[in-house]
C-alpha cells in the first residue's frame, strides 16, 4: 500500500514537465490557441502572461502612459493604440523594413520589438519627422528624386536614410546601398533612394 506522503514517480514528474512544455510552445507558436487555452482554466501562470501591464515611452516628443499585453509589438502598439500608421507592416518578420522607425536615435524594425521593451525610450516615426508644414530635408530629397512609386515602403525608407546619414554610412553609392539593404522596394526605386540621400548628405543640414 502506497503511503499518503510518498513522492511522485518519474514518470508522473516527466508527463507534469512535458505538459507544461507543450502549454509554453503554443504560447510562441500560436498565440490564438494561446489565448484559448488562458480562457478555459489554463494555468493561471500562463494566462498572466497576456495581462496588461504599464508601459511609459515618449513618440514624437509627446509622453504616453498605458498599459498593454506584454506580447504586442511596439509596430501594432503604434498603428492600433496610437494610431500612428505612416509605419508600415510588411512582412511582418524583419526583413523588409517597411516598419523602421527611430528608438532613441538608432533604427530598428519595429515589428521585431515588444512595446514593453521601449519603457522609458523616445522613439520617432514618419510622422514626427517633419517640422509642421515643413518637410524634414530626406523627405523633400525624395519627392525631388522621385525616391517612392507606390509608397508602401517609403515611410521605412526615409526613416532608414535619415539614420544612414546620421550615421556615415554616405561615403559612396555601393556603401549606402549597403547600409540601406535592410528597405526593400518592390517598385525598384533604388537609384533614386540613393540620389536623395546623397543629396541630404551633400547639403549638410543637420537632421
Amino acid at each position: 500500500m502506497k503511503s499518503s506522503d510518498q513522492k511522485p514517480n518519474q514518470g508522473d514528474s516527466r508527463r507534469d514537465f512535458l505538459k507544461k512544455s507543450s502549454v509554453i510552445t503554443a504560447i510562441a507558436l500560436t498565440p490564438g490557441a494561446a489565448i484559448k487555452a488562458a480562457e478555459n482554466n489554463a494555468d493561471e501562470r500562463f494566462a498572466e502572461l497576456f495581462e496588461k501591464i504599464p508601459l511609459k515611452l515618449t513618440v514624437n516628443n509627446k509622453a504616453y502612459q498605458t498599459i498593454v499585453e506584454p506580447r504586442v509589438t511596439l509596430l501594432d502598439y503604434l498603428r492600433e493604440e496610437l494610431h500612428l500608421t505612416g509605419t508600415k507592416k510588411g512582412c511582418d518578420h524583419g526583413q523588409c523594413g517597411a516598419c523602421t522607425v527611430h528608438v532613441d536615435g538608432q533604427r530598428i524594425n519595429a515589428c521585431l520589438s515588444l512595446a514593453v521593451m521601449n519603457e522609458g525610450k523616445k522613439i520617432t516615426t514618419i510622422e514626427g519627422l517633419a517640422n509642421g508644414d515643413t518637410l524634414h530635408p530626406m523627405q523633400a530629397a525624395f519627392i525631388k528624386h522621385d525616391g517612392f512609386q507606390c509608397g508602401y515602403c517609403t515611410p521605412g525608407q526615409i526613416m532608414s536614410a535619415v539614420a544612414c546619414v546620421r550615421e556615415g554610412h554616405t561615403n559612396s553609392r555601393a556603401e549606402i546601398s549597403e547600409y540601406m539593404s535592410g528597405n526593400i522596394c518592390r517598385c525598384g526605386a533604388y537609384p533614386n533612394i540613393v540620389d536623395a540621400i546623397i543629396e541630404v548628405k551633400e547639403g549638410g543640414q543637420t537632421i
